[in-house]
């Protein structure tokens, strides 16, 4: 009779007899990885199908910005509320839902016939990313021993950072050899896949009891914060933008974080524990993790038109040369997750920057001997692979387990508002260039562009050494 129930035991979901094992914590973050992959690779990968959309629903540049705008402001908006919330009702069920509603998302977004039912249904695929990305990294905090947490946190960021990097080319050839309906499709069988990785081998969740009670009034005011802020980021500081606007708009940014505080201090269960960010561990990694991923995208916006209207190259061959710098993301990640283990957490994270930073300057010195160049974006990408893992190892490890949810879910915000930033620094940093240097000197905006992405890394270095040794980590 015992050995009947241990049978059932061992077959129900998820698989507890595999996950158990000391290899079984790689399936968890194996299954991680598919949502932190697909997620992140819908976010970039729209970019290149954007002249696509253009034609298709026979509309303007400024219209159609907002396919790719409006996904990042679901995302921004829901993530720390979804990563709080599955600290009461669990990760297992929020993660696995993700998978669900985005499949659903991407299969409308496939099939939609206007510009409206499009923007409708990213919505809902923003939804779905929101609720993967909200839980990937507290999941493997929990799985994880303290020895391999960096390694596994390292597998996490690859994934995700490879996403991000590769969508522009692998959107470029589906749109190339299909229909733009393709990039939306091919998420399908991947999300399907997910989906029952998640069943197998996501671990059910400790529940404490009571529960307290969701901070809605919080979640609410911190989702109008997150929105407003990335709008502004991505519209606001563009050349046609009335500065009167975007002033208005910065305004009430202050006024929605200032009444988001005065609500979490009241809040008998807040969304985000004030004392929480106190620490200096938890906001410097946060505000450091922004600089490194606004790097990361402030070179990857501009490098393209480098390539393209500088060095005459098609678009083609500027993703295939751009992609040097997922490359050096990819072989440096899970070293450098293994490395922060074993090592300081804070002494990988700065080495990570010093690379970022070298990597954007020598852009800048050597933009005209391409190997060079290309050796250049190899360093960011092994710049930032090699920070995210120890940065995100040294937050998580400084975070109670009640809160594993929120600060994940803070840390997916940040390297959201890191997109938005880069994209924002580039644009403004070339059009500013380009105003002083005139219409002639549009190849040295360019270069110097990547001095404003070495800038950022050198800030985020300095505020990486500023607090060494924080309470409640050990470096």
């Amino acid at each position: 009779m015992q050995q009947a129930t241990l049978a059932r035991k061992e077959h129900r979901l998820p698989l507890e007899g595999v996950i158990r094992r000391p290899e079984g914590m790689w399936f968890i973050v194996g299954t991680v990885c598919f949502g932190a992959f697909m997620a992140a690779l819908d976010a970039s990968i729209i970019s290149i199908a954007l002249p696509k959309l253009e034609q298709a629903f026979h509309t303007t540049m400024n219209r159609i910005e907002w396919v790719s705008l409006i996904y990042l402001l679901a995302l921004a908006g829901c993530i720390v509320a979804f990563g709080r919330l599955s600290d009461f009702i669990g990760r297992r069920p929020m993660y696995t839902m993700g998978f669900g509603v985005f499949i659903i998302g991407s299969a409308l977004c496939g099939a939609s016939w206007n510009l409206s039912s499009l923007l409708v249904f990213r919505v809902v695929q923003g939804i779905g990313a929101s609720l993967l990305q909200a839980n990937s990294v507290s999941i493997i905090t929990a799985a994880a021993d303290a020895e391999r947490r960096g390694q596994a946190i390292g597998f996490q960021a690859l994934a995700q950072g490879l996403g991000l990097s590769l969508g522009p080319l692998v959107g470029g050839v589906l749109t190339h050899v299909a229909s733009w309906r393709l990039i939306f499709y091919i998420n399908l069988p991947v999300g399907i896949l997910g989906t029952l990785a998640a069943l197998l081998f996501l671990p059910r969740d400790r529940r404490e009891s009571p529960r307290p009670r969701f901070d809605l009034v919080g979640a609410l005011v911190l989702a109008f914060l997150l929105i407003v802020t990335m709008y502004v980021l991505k519209e606001g500081f563009r050349p046609e933008s009335r500065p009167t606007i975007t002033a208005m708009l910065l305004a009430v940014a202050v006024l929605a974080a200032a009444s988001f505080v005065a609500i979490e201090r009241r809040a008998p269960a807040p969304l985000v524990p004030i004392h929480y960010l106190r620490e200096p561990v938890v906001w410097l990694g946060n505000l450091t993790s922004i600089l490194s991923f606004s790097v990361m995208y402030a070179v990857t916006l501009v490098v393209p038109y480098w390539f393209v209207h500088v060095e005459g190259l098609s678009s083609a061959k500027a993703g295939l040369l751009l992609t040097a710098l997922p490359v050096g993301m990819a072989l440096c990640t899970p070293f450098a997750g293994r490395l922060a283990d074993r090592w300081s957490k804070v002494k990988v994270s700065a080495a990570g920057l010093v690379l970022a930073a070298l990597g954007s300057a020598s852009l800048f010195v050597f933009a005209r001997v391409t190997p060079a160049f290309l050796a250049g974006l190899f360093l960011v990408g092994c710049g930032v692979g090699t920070f995210t893992p120890a940065n995100n190892a040294r937050v998580m490890n400084a975070t109670p387990a009640a809160h594993l949810g929120v600060a994940g879910g803070i840390l997916n915000m940040s390297r959201t508002l890191g997109m938005g930033l880069g994209v924002t620094a580039g644009g403004v940093s070339v059009e500013l260039f380009t105003a002083a240097f005139g219409a002639h000197g549009m190849a040295l905006a360019y270069r110097c562009s990547f001095l404003v992405a070495a800038a950022l890394a050198v800030i985020a270095l300095g505020l990486t050494l500023l607090h060494q040794k924080p309470s409640r980590e050990a470096a």
